[in-house]
């Protein structure tokens, strides 16, 4: 893992949008972990060798990549559930890059895009992932919970989140064991690790960034990525984001689509955006891509239903909405004729849908974030639709300075500090085969 150096006077003294942009009580953390470290590099021009890569007993040479069978689970009996992890060790020195996909079971846009990134498109000689040319260290996890995945479920045969348990323990129960696996042989050693995610069950999601702004090189990975959606937060606990920043790891998760569903562009953008981190990173030739503008969120509006029965969505997740505008319709089979209108609280765009029919009183259909200024700037990447395309979606996006994109600030915060804190329970919650007993111990 490369290692972080304190910053010089003069890059101290040089200029950051970064702290320009963030509520006046971030801005403090986000100078001082400016100030403190700087966000290590690949070297594109060295001639100097980086050493061997090791990773679960194995080596890797410089300019060589080699897929690595690590087992979940250290067992001489059942199975121990070995997923595949593809090292690329680049012939010049650089950064640890981890890409993760699938931590939870049923979400699909992290395989597809990497297995992908996997492919001869991608990688091989003089191409964009060419071992010979890349500085720095590329991990690839395209399944991380690998019994999840076969059973087509979010969740790890013993009924709990995986991404709850970080960091895990070596004597606990067996999704914190493994937890405890991936941490420490997987995300521990790496300089920035991108985990791809999809929206849970009964919701899909607008390709979105998530990081916490105050860790400076989380701060970096989420700019770098390249899209208009960043939303500034602290990873839930229990989950590898957290505790990969608390660690001093740069740690970015996307957000795009839904779970157990195909969405193609959901994968395309994953894809740009994780080039866009190697280019901003110089683990990569060539520039960046940016988009014309960004929004940095730190809080939101959910939209909820005031009546029961079956939800038509009108506004899709992306949609740019006014206030007062009908976002939903609600009909009622055991009321013929009746319907009922959801308004969307203000003016904003919809980071986040449902895709659940069946609502009750007082159940999330929208997650909106509020605008309230820089209206033109967000107007300029609608569509005829008032429909948000995000970048990287309709092909490689532009290039443009850090200093050409404007940047829109979105207060607020978030439900009890979590993202998703408005979403309906029973769509998060694991199986019957955690009692409720073993629940309220753990929590």
């Amino acid at each position: 893992m490369a290692k972080r150096k304190k910053k010089s006077a003069a890059s101290k003294k040089s200029s950051t949008k970064v702290s320009n942009q963030l509520p006046r009580r971030r801005r403090a953390k986000v100078e001082k972990a400016l100030e403190e470290m700087e966000n290590p590099l690949g070297a594109l021009k060295s001639n100097k060798k980086p050493k061997t890569h090791r990773f679960a007993r194995t080596r890797t040479k410089a300019a060589d990549m080699r897929t690595i069978r690590f087992p979940l689970l250290e067992t001489s009996m059942g199975d121990p559930w070995p997923i595949r992890v593809t090292v690329i060790h680049g012939a010049k020195p650089g950064p640890v890059l981890t890409l993760l996909g699938a931590v939870h079971g049923d979400e699909l846009v992290g395989p597809m895009a990497l297995t992908h990134l996997l492919g001869s498109s991608f990688c091989g000689t003089d191409k964009l992932l060419d071992p010979n040319s890349l500085a720095g260290t590329i991990r690839i996890v395209p399944v991380v919970n690998l019994p999840g995945y076969r059973m087509r479920s979010r969740y790890f045969p013993d009924g709990r989140d995986l991404n709850r348990e970080s960091p895990g323990t070596e004597t606990g129960n067996t999704t914190s064991r493994v937890a405890n696996r991936i941490f420490q042989n997987i995300i521990l050693g790496s300089d920035y690790v991108i985990d791809l995610h999809t929206a849970a069950r009964g919701r899909t999601n607008l390709p979105q960034i998530r990081a916490d702004l105050a860790d400076a090189p989380s701060n970096a990975i989420a700019r770098g990525f390249g899209i208009e959606v960043i939303l500034d937060s602290l990873g839930p606990r229990g989950s590898f984001r957290r505790s990969a920043n608390e660690m001093g790891i740069g740690y970015a998760t996307y957000e795009g689509g839904g779970a157990n569903t195909s969405d193609a562009g959901a994968v395309q953008v994953a894809l740009y955006g994780i080039l866009n981190v190697m280019r901003s990173l110089s683990m990569i030739s060539g520039k960046p891509s940016r988009p014309s503008a960004r929004l940095l969120a730190h809080g939101s509006t959910w939209i909820r239903a005031d009546q029961g029965g079956l939800l038509d969505m009108r506004a899709p997740a992306g949609r740019f909405v006014e206030e007062g505008e009908v976002v939903a319709t609600i009909t009622d089979p055991e009321r013929p004729g009746a319907t009922a209108n959801v308004l969307s609280p203000s003016r904003g765009l919809l980071i986040c849908t449902a895709t659940n029919p069946y609502v009750n009183s007082g159940a999330p259909v929208g997650h909106l974030l509020p605008i309230h200024r820089g209206i033109r700037a967000v107007e300029s990447m609608l569509d005829s639709s008032r429909q948000l395309i995000p970048s990287g979606t309709d092909g490689e996006p532009p290039w443009r300075e850090e200093t050409e994109v404007d940047e829109i600030q979105v207060e607020g915060e978030w439900i009890e500090g979590n993202v998703d804190g408005g979403w309906h329970v029973e769509l998060n919650s694991p199986p019957s085969t955690v009692s409720a007993e073993e629940e309220a111990a753990e929590s």
